[in-house]
Parts: structure tokens; sequence; C-alpha cells
């Protein structure tokens, strides 16, 4: 089953960077530009992973992921922020936000596909990393 990933991002050239990325990779995507729409694509779609640009016009991503976090159904899901800020103290800010982790603008393609992988690879694995299956599999 093709894995899913929901892009919440209002500037068009980071939405079709971001999706051209993943799509190459294999991913399928939901896009949103408008942040009041994030929460009910997914309930409605359930993605793998959530990218979300903390800085949007009409609510911040912040906002979205603690409703996110707060839902049964869909605490569960991985949110990565994506944000221009890149000052120290906002690392923790975010993940305290409940972002699972974060990607400063402008991207680097290699960690934001890395990023990527390595938390939808915990998904496929039921939150494990590799290397932790890795050990289970030597015992």
């Amino acid at each position: 089953m093709k894995q899913k990933v929901l892009i919440v991002e209002d500037n068009e050239l980071n939405m079709k960077l971001f999706n051209d990325l993943l799509e190459a990779h294999g991913i399928e995507t939901i896009q949103t530009r408008d942040g009041r729409q994030a929460f009910g694509l997914a309930k409605a779609h359930r993605p793998d992973l959530i990218i979300m640009d903390i800085q949007l016009p009409e609510v911040s991503g912040l906002d979205i992921t603690k409703m996110i976090k707060e839902d049964p159904d869909l605490k569960s899901i991985p949110v990565i922020a994506v944000t221009a800020f890149a000052m120290k103290g906002d690392e923790q800010k975010i993940r305290e936000g409940g972002c699972e982790d974060y990607i400063s603008k402008p991207i680097s393609v290699a960690r934001f596909i890395e990023i990527v992988r390595r938390y939808l690879e915990k998904v496929e694995t039921g939150g494990q990393s590799a290397k932790q299956i890795q050990e289970k599999g030597a015992v």
C-alpha cells in the first residue's frame, strides 16, 4: 500500500517542491494551502505523515498540530514542521507544540527526504526504528 503524506503549505513553490520530491519517491500526497482545511483532510485521509508549515496566513501550524495531537484518531500521526524560523529556542517551541521534528527553510533536499523516510519507516514498523528491529532480530 502506498504511503500518504499530507502537505500543509501556503507557498506555491514550496508546495510544488515538497510534492515533487515525495512523488518521485513513490509517496502519495494530499495537499492544502489552507491551514483551516488541514484537520479535516487529516481526518478524512488518515495520512502516514504530515508536513506542516508553521507560518500559515489564517491559523498557525502549531495550532493545527495541537488539534491533531488532541484527537484520539490522529495523535499518532507524526508531524514534521517546516519553518523559516531557525532561531535558538524555536526547535524547542516547535517540539513542545507537538511536532516530532522540524526542517528549516530553505530546505536541504537530502535532509528533507531523510527525515520523511525516517518517520515513514517508523510508521511501517509500528513506531520502532530499523535499528530496534535489527536488534530484536539478532537476539
